[in-house]
């Protein structure tokens, strides 16, 4: 079984930081270029969209609302994925999911929560 656990969200001031980490257990791994670890997040009456991916291949894309304020790193070796939020915004609020595609199958995490006030 493939399990991700989501950590390190939490409440915080506009302009501030944090970082969630993402561990993912239950499988060796995968070779496949297109297979990747990421970021997705879903604010109260949004639909869930797109933050960060980092595939095998070594690419990685952002949304365009964070570009140049989060970034996404990847520990291969321990199964763990890493978002780095910077300067955040209350636009920013929403439960931030963790998602990873292994031999091109979904798997995701339960959420955890992040607030940005004013």
């Amino acid at each position: 079984q493939v399990q991700l656990v989501e950590s390190g969200g939490g409440l915080v001031q506009a302009g501030g930081s944090l970082r969630l980490s993402c561990t993912s257990s239950g499988s060796s791994g995968s070779i496949l270029g297109n297979d990747y670890m990421g970021w997705y997040r879903q604010a109260p009456g949004k639909q869930r969209e797109l933050v960060a991916t980092i595939y095998n291949s070594g690419g990685v894309n952002y949304a365009e609302s964070v570009k140049g304020r989060f970034t996404i790193s990847r520990e291969s070796a321990k199964n763990t994925v890493y978002l780095q939020m910077n300067s955040l915004k209350p636009e920013d609020t929403a439960v931030y999911y963790c998602k990873r595609v292994l031999w091109g199958k979904d798997y995701w995490g339960q959420g955890t929560q992040v607030t940005v006030s004013s």
